[in-house]
């Protein structure tokens, strides 16, 4: 069975060896026909410690590491700071 890949947004790094990734997907609603907004925030593993908050990250599920954490960190999509940098320049 192939393991399931997420992207989504560091929103803490403050553990060791251990990001919070914030998935978000979007759905339609099935009666109002409106985009509906969810997220969720998974634990992943980050051997290097190498994800910032901020960090857009995309990870993959394993076999349970911890009580709390079954992924792992595959790679930075983009840093936090480049994506700050370029909001901050579309703002002017």
């Amino acid at each position: 069975m192939p393991k399931r890949i997420l992207q989504g947004v560091v929103v803490s790094d403050k553990n060791d060896r251990t990001i919070v990734v914030q998935v978000e997907r979007r759905f339609t609603h099935p009666l109002f026909k409106k985009t509906v907004r969810r997220s969720k925030k998974f634990h992943a593993h980050d051997e290097n410690r190498s994800a910032k908050v901020g960090d857009i990250v995309r990870i993959q599920e394993c076999r349970p590491i911890s009580k709390l954490k079954t992924w792992t960190l595959i790679e930075n999509v983009t840093e936090g700071r480049a994506v700050a940098a370029e909001a901050a320049g579309a703002q002017k």
